[in-house]
């Protein structure tokens, strides 16, 4: 059988692929589509001797008639289940192994996540250092958003006559 840092790391790929994509899953157990994305990253199918409809069929087999998920003692029986199908010259002890060692401290790959570019038109349409015009007062020198105070003219409401432009100044001509 597996050694035991071995088990621990595969304890430790069931437990991050259980979680994988599930905010409220706790990591001890498995859904379906789990199980196939576990399979599908691990190299487990192949497309040959082992395609995505045995593993689903696998899981179908060692869950409860009525179970929706599996935990770990089922992960391993499905494991045992797909050994054989998947390396057919070895041993059963022996496909079982490398099954285990395929599947091991592994990870979920996150495939087709998009990642943000700017280059060509888009770095130019967002550097605010080169608005121009009334665009350019929405900014600050860092290029911060100013929010609503960049978008309105914010009318200044205060004193008798609004938006008086020599607001304070009256006590320094009566005084001279």
């Amino acid at each position: 059988m597996a050694g035991n840092a071995e088990v621990a790391s595969l304890e430790e790929s069931f437990r991050k692929f259980a979680i994988y994509g599930d905010t409220k899953a706790t990591g001890q157990e498995m859904n379906g589509k789990n199980w196939a994305k576990l399979c599908k990253d691990c190299k487990v199918t192949d497309g040959k001797s082992v395609t995505s409809t045995d593993v689903d069929i696998v899981f179908s087999k060692v869950k409860g008639k009525t179970a929706r998920v599996i935990n770990y003692e089922e992960f391993k029986k499905a494991l045992e289940e797909l050994a054989p199908k998947r390396f057919k010259d070895k041993s059963k002890e022996e496909a079982y192994e490398a099954i285990c060692q395929l599947v091991a401290g592994k990870e979920p790959i996150n495939v087709g996540v998009t990642k943000a570019k700017t280059v060509g038109a888009v770095e130019r349409l967002t550097d605010t250092s080169k608005y121009t015009g009334s665009h350019k007062e929405r900014f600050d020198e860092s290029g911060k958003g100013k929010g609503k105070s960049g978008r309105e003219n914010i009318v200044d409401t205060s004193g008798y006559v609004s938006a008086y432009k020599n607001a304070g100044t009256y006590d320094s001509k009566v005084k001279k």
